[in-house]
């Protein structure tokens, strides 16, 4: 049996190349669901095996032809095992993910960064802005990544961040600091609107709140299971979250304010239960959906 067409558990001496092709016919052997920063077995392969010989897999090599060395080829075929059997998803693995092209410090304190409203911030929030935000909220902001991605997108701005959770903002504080945004980032604990500072109005609110309905948290597949569920669940029709941040946006934006929140599959439910207001869904070049805007007028 050739090198390039040995199992992943087997392989020796071999290239990168050789690596990811055999860790693509190894997570495609188990049952694993793809969605938290690629959608196939070949780009998760990719991402392990990089990762796990050192190499970004944000850069492309000019030669994956190298012939990794024995400490990195043990250490990827402890990772790909850990995918494919224990079910915990690569960013979690390998402690970084992706966001909006920056990187950020990834672990189980907080969700794997991943939404649509990135391709709302690579585009500066147009046309929803009429001009650039001085202040502006991130609520439920866990890691930081949406916080941080649009404090860098508009530098002028002053960005709050705030979550339930002391673990999340805890993460959320170490990617603050890895993008020095320590200037123009304040992070608060507690119950959404809650801990912020009293009077304080904002240009920009994004939200990206727990969603998910009582019978789409049950059949969620495991690897969902591996991140913090006070990320996720949100009472019997996902809406407990968003209609409390509806019930109190209005007194928190500016007169020319815009609130943007996402609540992916619960997309219909909002639609059903919140019937009579003047929501704005948006769609994306790039995939994804399930994300309303309202502008402060349409809240009174």
């Amino acid at each position: 049996m050739s090198v390039s067409k040995a199992p992943l558990l087997e392989l020796e001496n071999c290239t990168l190349a050789e690596l990811i092709e055999a860790g693509r016919d190894y997570l495609e052997a188990h049952d694993l669901v793809y969605g938290h920063g690629t959608d196939n077995a070949l780009d998760e392969s990719a991402w392990l095996a990089m990762e796990a010989c050192g190499h970004s897999p944000a850069i492309a090599l000019d030669d994956y032809n190298v012939v990794i060395n024995k400490g990195h080829l043990a250490r990827a075929k402890d990772w790909f095992q850990k995918r494919a059997l224990e079910h915990i998803p690569t960013a979690y693995i390998t402690g970084r993910s992706w966001f909006c092209g920056l990187e950020f410090i990834t672990d189980k304190r907080a969700l794997i960064p991943r939404s649509p409203i990135a391709e709302l911030i690579a585009n500066y929030y147009e046309p929803w802005l009429a001009e650039s935000p001085a202040t502006v909220l991130d609520l439920c902001c866990g890691g930081g990544c949406i916080a941080i991605a649009t404090a860098l997108a508009f530098p002028e701005a002053q960005v709050h961040g705030s979550d339930l959770s002391a673990d999340a903002l805890q993460l959320a504080a170490l990617n603050r600091d890895k993008h020095a945004l320590n200037d123009r980032l304040q992070l608060f604990e507690g119950d959404l609107f809650q801990p912020l500072p009293v009077g304080q109005r904002y240009d920009l609110i994004i939200s990206n709140p727990p969603y998910v309905d009582q019978h789409d948290m049950q059949s969620l597949a495991a690897e969902f299971h591996r991140e913090p569920q006070l990320g996720l669940a949100a009472g019997t029709d996902g809406l407990d979250i968003v209609e409390r941040i509806l019930d109190r946006a209005s007194q928190m934006l500016t007169a020319a304010g815009v609130l943007i929140v996402e609540v992916g599959n619960s997309q219909p439910a909002v639609d059903e239960r919140f019937a009579g207001l003047d929501l704005i869904w948006l769609e994306f070049e790039f995939g994804g959906g399930g994300v309303f805007l309202m502008t402060a007028e349409s809240l009174k």
